[in-house]
């Protein structure tokens, strides 16, 4: 299996909509691990690890984020996969 890690920026009106809850649970019914947490200039970042086509499922639905989110731009880097997480995670 080829796994990855994508680290993404979700740009937008994406914190105080549950964003990173609903994106703990999307990654978490992907098998993904990793983290989601708010970055103190509005963003959020994604860093998940996984099969490539789990990723951009994810990524994909990080466009559209939870109802009350308004996503702007998701910025995504793909990376090798560390291997250090265990389960997904809100930071």
């Amino acid at each position: 299996m080829d796994t990855q890690q994508r680290h993404l920026m979700v740009e937008g009106h994406v914190q105080g909509v549950s964003y990173r809850a609903y994106t703990e649970r999307q990654a978490s019914e992907l098998g993904l691990q990793g983290y989601v947490r708010n970055l103190p200039d509005g963003r959020v970042e994604v860093v998940a690890e996984g099969p490539a086509k789990a990723l951009d499922e994810l990524e994909e639905w990080c466009w559209q984020g939870p109802p009350a989110a308004k996503v702007s731009a998701v910025r995504t880097e793909t990376r090798p996969a560390s291997g250090g997480f265990s389960g997904f995670v809100i930071r």
